[in-house]
């Protein structure tokens, strides 16, 4: 993002859409949480979907703040429990102190099935995120690193969600580090050694 006021924007569209979903996002809405003046919202973002646009712009950057390290530096295949942890850790982040974003961020994934502009925005986040997995899985050598890169990002997924929205309440890092080593012990199991 470019500006503080771009961010500030982005930011008060991100706490609307957790605090009060996709009905309550409007320009004006986003102008008061802000505390801007009237206006300055669609100054921006002149339309609903530039406002979308713009929310999930601001929360992808969050996001790759929040997943830096797993974004940027390839994951230690030779230390499964360093990539537990690394996964653990993130994912419990997510259905706690980020928990408020992962609510926001489930607002746009579903307008996203309604709005084919958002849609490729989305998607095309959603590879770099999968794109590190595959890697991961790749030079773990198992038998299909592409399917096991989704599958990572599918298996996290289904955790945050439930979590977050779900029924299963808040996991503890404990719960987390114990579902990544299993989910991974299976995965590595037909992997060839390093």
């Amino acid at each position: 993002m470019s500006t503080d006021r771009t961010r500030l924007i982005g930011d008060a569209a991100i706490e609307i859409l957790a605090d009060l979903g996709m009905r309550g996002l409007t320009h004006r809405a986003v102008d008061a949480a802000a505390g801007l003046p009237a206006g300055s919202t669609s100054n921006l973002a002149r339309s609903r979907a530039a406002l979308l646009e713009l929310a999930l712009a601001r929360l992808t950057e969050l996001e790759d703040e929040h997943f830096a390290e797993l974004l940027t530096q390839p994951l230690p295949v030779d230390r499964r429990e360093a990539m537990v942890e690394l996964l653990a850790v993130s994912t419990y982040k997510m259905t706690g102190v980020d928990r408020r974003r992962s609510v926001a961020r489930y607002e746009l994934a579903l307008e996203a099935t309604r709005r084919p502009e958002l849609r490729a925005v989305y998607d095309d986040i959603g590879r770099r995120y999968r794109e590190p997995s595959v890697a991961m899985f790749a030079a773990a050598g198992t038998s299909d690193p592409a399917r096991h890169g989704r599958q990572l990002v599918a298996f996290t997924e289904g955790l945050l969600f439930d979590a977050v929205v779900g029924a299963g309440g808040a996991p503890t890092l404990g719960d987390l580090r114990a579902a990544f080593a299993e989910y991974l012990s299976a995965v590595f199991r037909d992997a060839s050694p390093t």
